[in-house]
């Protein structure tokens, strides 16, 4: 199964995190069985996850060449996924989250994560705080929520004080991924608090996966593509990263209602 972790709140406890290995998969956890992440050895910059993957979503909802340059932000390391994935492979400015230290330090030795550069920047800092801070609103074209504790119970910030904070980090027509999932995760309760901030109708998710990650993809002033448009742009990301984007586009619902087409946010 399935979740990440970052964002402990003040006053809960902090897990260390480990490493396990198995058929040339590493995987990520926080003193737990649960996965936080996960890292194919003989391919360290490709996502391997299936809700990780589909949290990359938004790269439908530009032409691939116009996402080189901008800024994607990851608020939750994980194995460090999308955060390589964004640096390496997209070419994008990277920012990532993660108030773990244990979490870095893994990254950085195990997930082939490596140091700083002028590109990409992984900050030890608690993701709401980092959000509030001075100079932030506007900043980021692309934004990862995966927010999880070693118990992946729930995300860890899901108000909606949050994702007001995440829509002012977004420039105008940047995008929000968000994985729901855990055993006391409401989807409909968390949709409803994005939607105060991004409106309902700028809301879009995909079907869950097996094991029940749902992923919800909110639009900030976001010219919405045709389906003829938004099924070139996922061949090209298939082709381009060997990624399941043809898939993607099948699974895409208004969020909440799984037999809905997306709608047109705006």
């Amino acid at each position: 199964m399935a979740s990440s972790k970052n964002g402990k709140r003040k006053g809960l406890q902090m897990e260390p995190a480990n490493m396990s290995e198995s058929r040339g998969v590493r995987y990520l956890h926080l003193g737990t069985p649960w996965i936080q992440g996960a890292m194919r050895v003989s391919k360290p910059d490709d996502i391997e996850l299936e809700y990780v993957q589909r949290m990359m979503v938004w790269l439908l909802l530009r032409p691939l060449d116009e996402w080189v340059d901008l800024h994607a932000v990851q608020l939750g390391l994980g194995a460090a996924a999308i955060t390589k994935f964004c640096r390496r492979k997209l070419g994008m400015h990277t920012t990532a989250v993660e108030i773990n230290e244990t979490v870095i330090e893994l990254c950085r030795e195990w997930f082939r994560l490596g140091p700083d550069d002028e590109r990409l920047q992984v900050v030890h800092a608690d993701a709401r705080s980092w959000l509030d801070a001075d100079g932030r609103e506007g900043s980021a074209d692309a934004l990862c929520v995966d927010l999880y504790d070693h118990d992946a119970a729930s995300p860890v910030l899901d108000d909606a004080e949050f994702y007001a904070a995440c829509h002012r980090l977004l420039a105008p027509g940047g995008v929000m991924t968000v994985n729901l999932f855990g055993r006391n995760a409401a989807f409909k309760v968390s949709v409803e608090r994005m939607a105060e901030s991004f409106g309902m109708a700028n809301l879009v998710s995909l079907k869950p996966t097996r094991e029940g990650n749902a992923i919800v993809l909110a639009c900030k002033q976001v010219a919405w593509p045709s389906r003829e448009l938004l099924v070139a742009r996922a061949e090209a990301v298939a082709e381009r990263f060997a990624l399941p984007a043809q898939k993607w586009v099948k699974l895409l619902g208004v969020a909440g209602d799984e037999d809905a087409q997306p709608p047109p946010p705006g």
